[in-house]
């Protein structure tokens, strides 16, 4: 069986992160499957999702961590080709991923007690995002 549902929500752009794990959570529940896995993806080319600890110490080395491997305020060729100064986005995302699947077992995510389902906006402004949820399982 799959079922497929869409979560939405707003960002604040520039290094956000969103804990999605409760609304995936909910999303297995309201499925009616109880073993299998769920998919999450972003159609977006400037964010990403993964897991982290979600705390505050993280939510900080995160983005300082992107910011030190991808900076923002260089010269990318991205930003000479659309001139939207989000060159560094595309990367960050690229880098990380569009998607991540957790296997669950009686309707519980397989996920470890530090880890949370993050999405990560690099975009440089507030949007509106959604992500896929696609559950597979029986």
């Amino acid at each position: 069986m799959i079922k497929t549902d869409k979560i939405s929500f707003s960002t604040k752009g520039d290094g956000d992160i969103i804990d999605l794990t409760g609304e995936v959570a909910a999303k297995i529940k309201s499925s009616g499957i109880k073993s299998g896995t769920v998919t999450v993806f972003t159609p977006s080319a400037t964010s990403a999702l993964t897991t982290i600890e979600y705390e505050p110490g993280l939510l900080q080395d995160l983005p300082e961590f992107f910011h030190k491997i991808i900076p923002a305020g260089v010269p990318y060729k991205h930003d000479m080709t659309w001139h939207d100064g989000n060159g560094y986005a595309h990367l960050r995302a690229a880098l990380v991923g569009p998607d991540i699947t957790v296997p669950f077992i009686d309707g519980e995510m397989q996920l470890g007690t530090w880890q949370q389902i993050v999405f990560l906006d690099f975009d440089n402004r507030r949007r509106n995002r959604k992500v896929v949820v696609q559950i597979i399982g029986e």
